[in-house]
């Protein structure tokens, strides 16, 4: 499995962006039944869950993007979205997404976010 995040860019506050995050190489029963997440990591911070889902499309998000962001898959694309709404400058980070909760996979480069004020 290869994770590649993408959709990343600058953004002023109060915009929005999409990520996606194509999940290759994975068989679509591993893909539906996997629980995954959108992880980010802010400068000199240590890396924060900040949504998920799960298999059910059960979705739990961090408080500080609760109302703002929405996480989804597309399992025919074998593709993780996260919208992004109401942006602001602390959701300044690289975004990555893995499984849930074990990081199992390789993180990749993550997708670089820039909220300006």
């Amino acid at each position: 499995v290869q994770l590649q995040a993408s959709g990343g860019g600058l953004v002023q506050a109060g915009g929005s962006l999409r990520l996606s995050c194509l999940v290759s190489r994975s068989i679509l029963s591993v893909f539906r039944a996997t629980n995954w997440g959108w992880y980010r990591q802010a400068p000199g911070k240590q890396r924060e869950l900040v949504a998920r889902i799960g298999g059910g499309g059960i979705t739990v998000y961090a408080d500080s993007v609760k109302g703002r962001f929405t996480i989804s898959t597309d399992n025919v694309k074998r593709t993780v979205y996260l919208q992004m709404n109401s942006m602001k400058p602390e959701d300044t980070a690289i975004y990555y997404c893995n499984d849930y909760p074990l990081g199992s996979y390789r993180w990749g480069q993550g997708t670089l976010v820039t909220v300006s004020s």
